[in-house]
């Protein structure tokens, strides 16, 4: 299962994370939020220790999504060393999830989420 993070819990969150964070801002009733939501569960195993998969319920929280500006959903964030990195593709299978992540992270030496 995936972590929910709220705008009061999310700097502490990703600041205190020793790896890095990805964080997918989603609302109920978005068809492609809980379809992606469902990839991220087989990204969340295969990386476990490397990548900390958390999401953020958009209708509930509203200071985080407004500083990234987020203007439409599902939205991954990718979070490296307590900093916003980048925003990824959102939409795609757990193999096309972990590819890209795994060339981002790598690119930044931080680490292959493969092994």
């Amino acid at each position: 299962m995936i972590t929910d993070v709220t705008d009061r819990t999310f700097d502490r969150l990703v600041e205190e994370a020793t790896v890095p964070v990805l964080v997918e801002f989603w609302k109920p009733g978005c068809g492609s939020c809980r379809a992606l939501l469902r990839q991220l569960v087989g990204v969340q195993e295969e990386t476990a220790g490397k990548l900390l998969v958390v999401k953020m319920n958009v209708e509930e929280n509203h200071q985080i999504p407004a500083e990234l500006e987020i203007s439409s959903l599902p939205v991954l964030a990718l979070y490296r060393r307590g900093r916003f990195d980048r925003f990824i593709g959102g939409i795609g299978t757990r193999e096309a999830l972990l590819a890209q992540l795994t060339t981002l992270l790598d690119a930044h030496g931080a680490g292959d989420l493969d092994s």
